[in-house]
């Protein structure tokens, strides 16, 4: 399958995440020979677990498939580019690539704040591409938090904001 296939499939599982109030962002793993190893949706707010990433959901399920916390060879679909927290997983994991959809320019660590894949001090280079079904997976997020500030204009609680201080 191609980069736009598997991005679809990770497009869907943010859509499983919006449905139950997480920010819409899926992830997928796939190993050198084209398998599926794992995938996940963004599952922070029901897991209370800010590790809960779409990211880290993926890379749990593909080592644990694997049986190794090590992917060589290895590539992350995703439709939001990582942030730092997830983008060092994805460097200890030893991926061989990236591929991202939309661009963060706010918590975003492969261009859009910070540049971690760039750093050539590091111990495993990552290559990184982003801007695979952008317009699909910006849509996505944008959607979500339109909806999102259009219940909030409206007094309707939905357990995904803070609470009021």
């Amino acid at each position: 399958m191609d980069d736009e296939t598997w991005m679809a499939r990770a497009l869907a599982l943010a859509g499983e995440a919006a449905d139950r109030g997480e920010v819409p962002v899926g992830a997928v793993v796939v190993g050198a020979d084209g398998v599926l190893l794992g995938e996940g949706a963004n599952q922070p707010i029901a897991g209370h677990d800010p590790t809960a990433h779409a990211e880290i959901m993926a890379l749990r399920a593909a080592c644990a498939r694997a049986g190794n916390y090590r992917l060589p060879g290895a590539t992350l679909y995703v439709t939001l580019e990582p942030c730092v927290m997830c983008m060092g997983a994805m460097l200890h994991a030893r991926l061989a690539r990236v591929v991202y959809g939309a661009a963060d320019p706010k918590t975003g660590a492969c261009g859009g704040v910070l540049d971690l894949p760039g750093y050539t001090q590091l111990n495993h280079q990552t290559r990184v591409e982003g801007g695979v079904l952008a317009q699909a997976c910006g849509d996505t997020l944008r959607a979500f938090f339109r909806a999102r500030r259009g219940k909030r204009a409206e007094g309707v609680v939905t357990g995904t904001e803070a609470p009021p201080q």
